[in-house]
């Protein structure tokens, strides 16, 4: 049984990280329709996911199939590095204030408890005061 299952995915794309988003989605998406009184949109939704994945995953272009993955892959990195961004923020809030130049807009970090400085944006080199 194996070696049949095998031989047909052959020459078929099979699963990726588009792939296992789309499935995430699919469960989501049959738990709201469990939870939700208005059942009937994300059972369809859930549905249609699950038929593109399959879709996808038996799919003989290649091509096509790789570069949505590309796609997908370059929108997960774009909201990975803006997550990692705003953590790193937050972690570092505690010892310093972070400014923006008012001109260019640069992110400036200034440590906490030295009173009103006055900063000058390495960027541009604009001064502006500020509290720290």
């Amino acid at each position: 049984m194996k070696e049949k299952i095998y031989r047909f995915m052959q020459g078929r794309y099979g699963n990726d990280g588009l792939n296992r988003f789309l499935l995430l989605v699919v469960f989501l998406c049959f738990v709201l329709s469990l939870v939700n009184g208005r059942a009937g949109i994300f059972y369809i939704l859930g549905i249609a996911c699950l038929i593109y994945a399959y879709f996808r995953m038996f799919s003989r272009n290649m091509y096509k199939r790789r570069a949505e993955n590309a796609v997908y892959l370059k929108y997960e990195y774009k909201v990975k590095q803006f997550c990692g961004t705003l953590k790193k923020d937050r972690q570092q809030r505690k010892t310093h204030h972070i400014y923006r130049c008012p001109s260019c807009k640069q992110k400036i970090r200034i440590p906490r408890g030295k009173g009103r400085i006055e900063i000058r944006c390495p960027k541009c080199s604009t001064t502006f005061i500020k509290k720290s």
